[in-house]
């Protein structure tokens, strides 16, 4: 079987990127406009969290090779083998839908973030011991749901910070 790669949506990440980016000039308009140190340290806050969901979205990549699973995240690597999985279940929150991946005591969790979605879970069902797979998780992938609504609210912040950023610059 070939391998096959996926990463987070370029959709997702994008919006994101330019939340990341607009919080960072907004930081730097508000310490150059002296701005109140707690109005700056509040956006530092923010910017934390942003930068550290941004490098880990990026950094995710699945992997399927012929004998095995690879996830990728930041600064972390985890790896399964088709071949020791006990069970593969489906777990869906609204238009969320996450996959579990289970051999022994090791799991892994996939989540539909991912670009072609239907096509890694078709892929991996394709590797994966049939025995192991839930009733639930066959019914979820002859139609994987495909969410947006986090690309929504990314675009929505970026809207909002433009705004802000706007704001900020024209009020002096």
């Amino acid at each position: 079987m070939e391998v096959r790669s996926f990463v987070i949506r370029r959709s997702f990440l994008l919006p994101l990127g330019l939340v990341l980016a607009l919080a960072i000039s907004l930081f730097g308009v508000c310490l150059l406009q002296g701005e109140p140190p707690v109005k700056v340290g509040l956006l530092g806050l923010i910017i934390v969290p942003v930068a550290l969901l941004f490098a880990e979205s990026a950094s995710r990549r699945v992997t399927l090779e012929s004998e095995k699973i690879v996830v990728r995240k930041l600064l972390r690597r985890s790896e399964m083998e088709f071949a020791a999985m006990t069970a593969v279940e489906t777990v869906a929150v609204r238009k969320r839908v996450f996959l579990t991946l289970c051999a022994g005591d090791d799991f892994l969790i996939l989540a539909n973030a991912y670009a072609d979605f239907p096509g890694l879970v078709r892929a991996l069902l394709e590797r994966v011991p049939p025995a192991a797979v839930s009733e639930e998780t066959r019914r979820m992938a002859e139609a994987p749901p495909v969410t947006c609504r986090d690309i929504v609210t990314c675009w929505l912040m970026v809207a909002l910070l433009a705004f802000i950023l706007y704001s900020q610059l024209t009020m002096r």
